[in-house]
């Protein structure tokens, strides 16, 4: 290696060559976090070393990031780094740095039951397509993307199933001096992103009548040609639990309401986890399953119940 290569030449070549490979979606988030992040702290240098990734952790935590926005990050500058390495455009230097120790998790917000029957039943007396979707993905976990992407011939009435295959979002494009957010629909957020997920008795017969006079090629929330996007959705839920008198609950609150009514009528955890399409069962497990007290004695005497 004659000449050193600055960290922003090697960023530049890594672009090009990532570009090919990963999702449109995927793509432009790597690049928010290049330009906002890598770039101003590590761009002007030809080497990154371990204490300068640690002071670089260090600025972002007081600047309110959280730590995993920041892993995200540094998931990024590995991957550059092992790019530059690959391509003889930089040294090898590995790197370990260290975060302070978190305070336990604040518990995930979800409907109480009673809420969530208010909301449900009212959906049941005051159809509208946008209403429909609130109660889809409070009856199947299903993310805010998903469903503004589902289209009618995504379900399935005859056999009882919902199929996930596509995502919207907004994404913000980086591309020179032109900087703009596109619409994109785009195959689902990961693999097992990708399922099928079974409708209960009340949802089916909510549909089955619909599915008869309806375009397969419609989006469910607007029963047209074109979809509506995650933005809009969400205003329009913010709108309805307000007019519900329903506490302040994120739209991604409807997953976790439906996640943990499932973990909470005993479904195992690894059809849970199927179901929402997490990519590993331990996502599943740290989000939802928190034993209470009650169920913490249940287990130790279900344990000594054995030794007796």
């Amino acid at each position: 290696m004659t000449e050193k290569v600055k960290i922003s030449r090697v960023i530049g070549l890594w672009k090009e060559d990532k570009k090919q490979y990963v999702k449109k979606s995927s793509f432009s988030a790597y690049l928010l976090l290049i330009e906002n992040h890598l770039l101003p702290f590590f761009g002007e240098q030809v080497s990154v070393e371990e204490s300068e990734v640690q002071e670089f952790v260090l600025k972002k935590l007081d600047e309110g990031l959280s730590q995993k926005t920041i892993k995200d990050i540094l998931i990024v500058l590995k991957m550059i780094l092992k790019f530059g390495v690959k391509n003889k455009l930089l040294e090898y230097q590995q790197f370990e740095v260290q975060f302070p120790t978190e305070r336990e998790n604040p518990e995930i917000e979800v409907l109480s039951k009673a809420n969530q029957k208010k909301i449900m039943n009212y959906i049941r007396e005051h159809f509208t397509f946008k209403n429909l979707g609130i109660y889809i993905c409070l009856s199947a976990g299903i993310r805010i993307g998903e469903i503004c992407a589902l289209t009618w011939g995504d379900i399935d009435t005859d056999t009882g199933v919902i199929s996930i295959r596509k995502t919207i979002q907004r994404i913000y494009i980086v591309e020179e001096d032109n900087r703009h957010t596109e619409l994109v629909l785009d195959t689902a957020k990961t693999k097992n992103s990708i399922r099928d997920i079974p409708m209960n008795r009340d949802l089916l017969k909510i549909l089955k009548p619909i599915k008869k006079v309806v375009n397969e090629s419609f989006y469910v929330l607007t029963n047209e040609a074109k979809p509506t996007e995650p933005r809009t959705y969400r205003n329009y839920y913010k709108k309805l639990m307000r007019e519900l008198d329903i506490p302040k609950l994120k739209f991604h609150g409807l997953r976790h309401s439906f996640a943990t009514r499932c973990i909470e009528s005993n479904c195992d955890y690894k059809t849970v986890s199927v179901i929402l399409g997490h990519s590993n069962i331990s996502t599943t497990l740290n989000l939802y399953v928190h034993p209470n007290m009650e169920q913490k004695k249940k287990c130790i005497d279900q344990m000594f119940k054995l030794l007796r």
